[in-house]
């Protein structure tokens, strides 16, 4: 049975489910949704927001581990660190966003750091309906010239073969050990650099993808996993694109973050070459 504990809810015990996981026996998963829709959260349950990004895991989730996570949850965001569930902390939780975790303590196996070459492919495997094609290619360019003005990386469009990084929309369970949760929450994932899947890119497809500020902007979430395929983790620093919380912000004439410029080309160096003649 699950312990779930219903705050400002009025969601049951069985439809306040959220994501792949049910978090058993834990008397601090609270629902933080609004409850504006019944019978739907737009939240991650606490427990299971420290499990997918805070490395909680089912073996240490005692009182203390989750004051632990938590505190270390509000240090990243720059919340008061009081290892309580308060109201801030679940304002952050209730956030959409990346899918990929706030610390990482390794990678897997074959991932690298960096790609060991700055001619990178890449490919979109399918579209989303939500916008024309156009549209799609249109930010998914975009999203990589971000990282080319200020580095000597250099992006190609393939349309048939494998590529470095491969771009796709799917949704729930997507043969990665990482499903998607429906709209809201969890808005897309990618994986560091490697063979295989390394530098693969994935968008949940029940998000509403837009370019402009109506739903999710594509261009402004994909630049952003861009970074994760090039070897960058989340940043702590709010004005960073690789933050890890979604906030529109309006993509002409987007520009990177000092943070973001930093730690790209700790990895890969200098553009050194002026990519537009004036």
């Amino acid at each position: 049975m699950s312990a779930w504990v219903s705050s400002g809810c009025s969601h049951s015990r069985k439809t306040c489910r959220l994501g792949a996981l049910a978090i058993q026996n834990c008397p601090w998963c609270v629902c933080v949704c609004p409850g504006a829709l019944p019978g739907i959260c737009s939240c991650l349950a606490p427990c299971e927001y420290l499990q997918n990004f805070y490395n909680l895991t089912t073996t240490t989730r005692s009182k203390h581990s989750i004051h632990s996570k938590l505190k270390e949850m509000q240090a990243f965001f720059g919340l008061k660190v009081t290892g309580k569930l308060d109201s801030d902390t679940m304002e952050v939780m209730k956030k959409p966003r990346c899918g990929m975790t706030d610390v990482h303590n390794f990678r897997a196996a074959g991932q690298m750091s960096k790609w060991n070459k700055y001619s990178l492919t890449y490919r979109i495997v399918n579209y989303t309906p939500d916008l024309n094609r156009g549209s799609v290619d249109h930010a998914i360019h975009n999203a990589f010239l971000v990282w080319s003005h200020v580095t000597p990386l250099r992006f190609t469009k393939v349309f048939s073969e494998t590529a470095d990084i491969m771009i796709m929309f799917r949704s729930r369970y997507h043969g990665d050990r990482n499903p998607f949760d429906g709209p809201g929450r969890i808005l897309a994932h990618a994986f560091f650099p490697g063979p295989g899947i390394g530098g693969d890119a994935h968008f949940d497809e029940d998000e509403t993808w837009s370019a402009n500020s109506q739903g999710i902007n594509l261009f402004l979430v994909a630049a952003h996993e861009i970074g994760h395929s090039l070897g960058l983790d989340h940043s702590s620093d709010r004005n960073a694109l690789m933050f890890p919380s979604y906030t529109y912000k309006n993509p002409n004439g987007f520009q990177l973050s000092k943070d973001d410029i930093r730690r790209i080309q700790a990895l890969y160096g200098k553009n050194t070459v002026q990519l537009f003649s004036k």
